[in-house]
């Protein structure tokens, strides 16, 4: 099996069964066998459908002589990959994209006819390449649907909103952070070229690195000595605004999974004190686990706990309390850009879950302590108008400035919101309170 029928399958699963392509198309991956470029090729082509589907559909109704709806599903599936292959993809040849495409339809589709339609289709593409009309609308050009286009627009400043679509529809680049109580970072960037893997330093984020080149990330021996893990500069900097300091005290990261903010406190605190990293799944907390054996931390326990669910034995004990909430993850779509095609009526209820977490954890800070609220989504309803309704109802709490690396403006309000294509991060929103002493 190759990597565009490992593509189509994951398609296909996205569609008919709502899965999230980052996981289905993982587990096809494993399933097919694949090597590293084929695999390579089979994530560009899954996930590069998804970011355009309304763009190829606007090319497709100009190339087909019927009906974009009479199209049975699957053929329709096939012919965005084709056409993907076509027009996004310069290193595929215009003749294995269409001969491929044929000979999916044949195994995939019974209907003698579907093999000969998208055989034309696709051969038309080919012939009127760079004459066809192009889309103008915000929706058909970035493939976002109009009611995500209005909430985005609604909730970005003046002039962002198309930065952000752009970014969403981009790459990302593969971002590591350095276990820096096992290796430097300039110790882990030789290592790591000498495996052939191309580093450059992150631009902003100290001890990060941006890897290419890197093939299965997990089969690098560096990977598996524990030398870096995987998380985005943003994530990374909600920790690093907690200011934790290297002394023995006690850290709750209340929806941790799969554990790169307390993985990113643990090496902030120099490995001393004690961070207690909490899960509501079982499965979640293993992923945890597995990751505090790799990297060789000491000072994590993981724990699987419901953070709306009161610990007694934790109130007023911690030092601080990282709460990274459940949100509508619309800041990370160009990692799973199926997010923008999920029902937003379904985001609605978040606002209520999150304040009422939020509430909860804040009952486990010490007096004087720290309370980090984060999310990676960049809707108000889901971050300053959580924090505010929280500041509402709990008077010994109060906001405190950020302190940010200096390619940000300076921080008063003690919140911030990363919109991607800003600041090459996945869009985030952080905040810092303050217990009153």
């Amino acid at each position: 099996m190759g990597a565009r029928e490992t593509a189509l399958n994951a398609l296909i699963a996205c569609r008919k069964d709502g899965a999230w392509s980052n996981g289905v198309l993982k587990d096809y991956i494993q399933r097919d066998r694949l090597d590293p470029r084929d695999a390579g090729l089979a994530t560009r082509l899954c996930y590069g459908v998804l970011q355009n589907q309304a763009k190829l559909d606007f090319y497709l109704k100009q190339l087909l002589t019927g009906k974009l709806k009479d199209l049975h599903p699957v053929v329709r599936d096939i012919l965005h990959l084709g056409l993907y292959q076509i027009y996004e993809l310069n290193k595929i040849p215009d003749s294995a994209a269409v001969n491929e495409s044929v000979a999916l339809t044949k195994k995939y589709n019974k209907n003698p006819k579907a093999a000969s339609l998208v055989n034309a289709v696709l051969r038309n593409a080919v012939r009127t390449k760079g004459t066809l009309k192009e889309p103008v609308s915000y929706a058909e050009k970035y493939s976002h649907p109009d009611e995500l286009i209005a909430l985005l627009k609604a909730n970005l400043p003046k002039g962002k909103l198309e930065m952000m679509l752009k970014a969403n529809n981009a790459s990302p680049d593969t971002v590591v952070q350095v276990n820096t109580l096992q290796i430097s970072a300039e110790d882990l960037q030789k290592k790591l070229e000498e495996q052939n893997v191309s580093v450059q330093p992150h631009g902003w984020m100290k001890d990060c690195l941006v890897l290419s080149g890197t093939g299965n990330l997990e089969q690098l021996p560096a990977f598996r000595e524990g030398l870096f893990y995987v998380q985005d500069p943003a994530s990374k900097l909600s920790v690093l605004c907690a200011q934790l300091p290297q002394e023995e005290i006690r850290v709750l990261d209340c929806c941790s999974a799969p554990g790169g903010k307390s993985f990113a406190a643990a090496i902030a605190m120099g490995g001393k004190g004690h961070i207690t990293s909490c899960d509501v799944h079982s499965h979640k907390t293993a992923l945890i686990r597995n990751g505090v054996d790799r990297l060789g931390f000491t000072n994590i326990t993981e724990r699987q706990q419901d953070a709306t669910a009161t610990v007694p034995e934790w109130i007023d004990a911690m030092d601080a309390v990282i709460c990274d909430a459940p949100c509508s993850g619309l800041g990370i779509i160009r990692k799973k850009p199926d997010i923008r095609y999920k029902n937003l009526k379904e985001t609605e209820e978040l606002p209520a879950l999150q304040l009422q977490i939020l509430r909860n954890q804040a009952n486990y800070v010490k007096p004087g302590g720290v309370l980090v609220y984060s999310t990676c989504t960049v809707l108000r309803r889901e971050n300053e108008d959580v924090v505010k309704a929280f500041l509402d109802s709990r008077d010994d709490f109060y906001l405190e400035p950020l302190d940010l690396p200096e390619v940000f403006p300076k921080n008063e309000t003690g919140m911030l919101t990363l919109i991607p294509g800003e600041y090459d991060s996945d869009g985030f929103f952080i905040s810092r309170l303050r217990r009153k002493a």
